[in-house]
């Protein structure tokens, strides 16, 4: 396995995510913001958090699967979402579980960021997930 997450015990324990990602392969790979497109370019969950959500980490599964690659790979992630609010992580949370499920990744916790956005590329996304993976 190239990515082996901790959390070191100088800083804080969190449940979501591990604080620290050593990687030890040699291809780095950097995935584009991925939004909440099917394989054809149509928006999938209009209006729906948690439904694009799902899909852009299915986007990311797809992506790493094509190139050889899982969610073991992925070094971080950063989480875009547009007019953020508290009381709108449950709903970032549930998409990631339903993708996480569907795509059999049962502990998924690579380092995060989840930043707020004004607005994205186009007002309909709500959500752009970006990942950094490392493979062998």
């Amino acid at each position: 396995m190239t990515i082996t997450l901790t959390n070191p015990r100088a800083l804080p324990k969190v449940d979501f995510h591990r604080q620290v990602s050593i990687a030890s392969g040699s291809k780095l790979v950097f995935m584009a913001g991925q939004v909440a497109w099917d394989a054809d370019g149509a928006l999938v969950g209009e209006g729906d958090l948690a439904a694009q959500v799902e899909q852009c980490f299915l986007n990311v599964g797809a992506a790493l699967a094509e190139i050889g690659g899982s969610f073991d790979d992925i070094a971080k992630l950063t989480i875009y979402v547009a007019d953020w609010t508290l009381d709108k992580m449950p709903l970032v949370q549930e998409g990631r579980a339903r993708a996480c499920a569907k795509l059999g990744v049962a502990t998924f916790v690579p380092p995060g960021t989840l930043i707020g956005v004004a607005a994205l590329f186009q007002p309909e996304h709500l959500v752009e997930v970006e990942a950094i993976a490392v493979l062998d």
